[in-house]
């Protein structure tokens, strides 16, 4: 789901950018050139400053504000730039070195994330780059230069593409003879981190953040003064505890010269037995699922108590990735919502329960980053939300993570979160179109895994262009014929009728393209529940149990004077 208002996301798989002119050449270039580096020296040294963007953007220089530094992921250390395109600005950042004249230096980075370039330019001789499309896991750019007789200073620069998702950088390299700043200094032993505190509990295990510490590369948790865990990022969750115990818990920071002395103790208690979310209304068996924003992007800022009855089910958008990979957590954005405080945010939840609706917490959005790829980020998503829902009482999860998932590792996320949780979990599921054109795609691949444990797959029915339906046509967005055609393919390719919805915008603000009136919506459902009010597609049975509806968001749909909501609420319920 987008924050952004009324802009057009980076949903759709894009074919790779044509390079022309002089940027094909030079890239062409770059990549005759990569490998061609002899082993360095042994006087050689790395000449970039913050090669591992530890302090910050110092030394850097990144256009239009497009580079920040982040802790997560990181290649080594505990930050990693960010960079994200826009518009016409490519997220170019740079930095200017001081080299010998006629010598020869390797360039190298650690790339993640979309299209990523690495090059360098005022060389005196061949300016170089090279680039890759883009990865999900780290990957090495190399190439090399030599300078001209009378060069003494070279900028190094990476960037993206325009268009395209933002990248990450980190540990940069540009090895050969001193050019006069010489090496960096080594490590010393980092400062004891502050600000150590306390996050979610459970009966077993409690949740710790802290600041980060310039320098370190790790931290080491104690409890009661014995080491309990590590991490490589601001916050761990100690698990293995016992229900209703309080804890001393201490932290300390690590790098290569050694370990810090242990913070100021902190203490804290697990949950008592019997306590937690406990199972939640039971959904109907016609549905209708509304976004909650918690963020102000110029739709209407709601409380949860603002949204109207025709909602089931409510998923408050977004929980926030954390340091450690897999886990999130929730900030509700108190100044954004005009003052709506904790204690209300509780108070709604509790009160929407009572009125017999689910509250859930979405995972993910456009702007999400939250990665489940292996066992560790599984256990840490699963123990992650359950805390959340422990903690506000969430009755289950959403999981919108559009910017890439995997079957294999979300699906021991969400088997795991059910075990904690117990039968009253509601999950819902919220693809893009392309991501359910076939069961071989990983977000059909988790539907199918946990079907026995799903509650309803709201595929986003928008800002995708045209697709396919289950007949082998071609459909075009914004109109019945492309949910019903589309949303055939979920029925037939294996997921119960009751677990598929049409997701849709609330007004033609709610996303870049794609919007449908409400009319179209419910002549869909008329037409996959009872084979009435179809288009020119028409399936060949009918779905009479089919969920029902979502939209993004109920802020939308307030702006719009709850024109939606409205109409396709008392719709859905009238389904047979």
């Amino acid at each position: 789901m987008e924050r952004s208002a009324g802009s057009s996301r980076r949903r759709r798989r894009r074919s790779r950018p044509v390079l022309g002119g002089a940027m094909a050449v030079v890239a062409a270039a770059a990549l005759t050139v990569t490998g061609l580096v002899s082993t360095a020296q042994a006087a050689d040294v790395n000449n970039a400053k913050n090669a591992g963007f530890e302090s910050g953007l110092a030394n850097w220089t990144c256009t239009g504000g497009s580079g920040t530094v982040v802790s997560t992921p990181v290649h080594g250390g505990t930050s990693a730039l960010k960079a994200t395109p826009a518009g016409q600005d490519n997220a170019k950042c740079s930095q200017t070195i001081k080299v010998k004249p006629n010598s020869t230096y390797a360039l190298s980075s650690w790339v993640q994330g979309g299209y990523a370039y690495l090059g360098a330019s005022g060389t005196g001789t061949t300016d170089v780059s090279t680039w890759t499309p883009g990865s999900t896991s780290w990957t090495k750019l190399s190439t090399s230069f030599t300078t001209g007789a009378n060069t003494t200073s070279v900028t190094v620069y990476t960037h993206g593409w325009y268009g395209q998702a933002a990248y990450f950088a980190d540990d940069f390299e540009v090895t050969g003879p001193d050019g006069g700043g010489g090496e960096e200094p080594g490590p010393v032993i980092p400062a004891a981190p502050g600000g150590l505190a306390a996050g979610a509990t459970t009966t077993s295990s409690v949740a710790l953040s802290w600041n980060a510490v310039s320098g370190a590369t790790g931290y080491t948790v104690y409890r009661d003064g014995t080491k309990a865990t590590t991490s490589t990022g601001t916050s761990a969750t100690v698990t293995g505890l016992s229900a209703d115990t309080a804890y001393q818990f201490s932290v300390s920071a690590t790098n290569a010269a050694g370990e810090s002395v242990k913070s100021a103790a902190i203490s804290a208690r697990t949950a008592k037995e019997g306590t937690g979310p406990g199972p939640g209304p039971a959904v109907p068996k016609h549905a209708v699922t509304g976004y909650w924003q918690n963020f102000n992007n110029g739709a209407a800022v709601q409380k949860l108590s603002d949204v109207p009855a025709d909602y089931d089910i409510i998923a408050v958008s977004f929980a926030d990735a954390t340091p450690t990979q897999g886990a999130v957590t929730f900030n509700l954005d108190t100044a954004g919502l005009n003052g709506y405080t904790e204690a209300q945010f509780r108070s709604d939840i509790k009160a929407k329960q009572a009125a017999g609706k689910n509250v859930i917490i979405s995972i993910g959005g456009e702007l999400g980053t939250v990665r489940v790829d292996n066992d560790a980020s599984a256990t840490a998503f699963a123990n992650s939300v359950y805390a959340l829902m422990q903690d506000y009482g969430f009755n289950g999860v959403d999981i919108d993570l559009e910017n890439g998932l995997n079957a294999t590792y979300m699906t021991k996320a969400l088997r795991q979160l059910s075990a904690k949780a117990g039968s009253g979990l509601v999950i819902t599921m919220a693809p893009q179109t392309i991501d359910m054109q076939s069961t071989s795609g990983e977000y059909f691949k988790t539907a199918l895994n946990v079907k026995d444990i799903l509650t309803v797959v709201n595929m986003q029915y928008y800002n995708s262009g045209s697709m396919l339906g289950c007949d082998g046509k071609v459909y075009s967005q914004g109109s019945v014929d492309f949910l019903t055609a589309l949303a055939c393919i979920q029925l037939e390719g294996g997921l119960d009728p009751s677990q598929v919805g049409i997701g849709v915008p609330a007004s033609t603000r709610g996303a870049g393209s794609g919007y449908v009136a409400p009319s179209i919506v419910n002549a869909a459902l008329d037409c996959l529940t009872k084979g009435t009010n179809c288009g020119s597609f028409k399936p060949s049975k009918t779905y009479p149990s089919l969920r029902g509806a979502m939209t993004w968001s109920t802020n939308w749909d307030a702006t719009a004077g709850f024109a939606w909501s409205k109409a396709v609420g008392p719709h859905v319920r009238s389904l047979p």
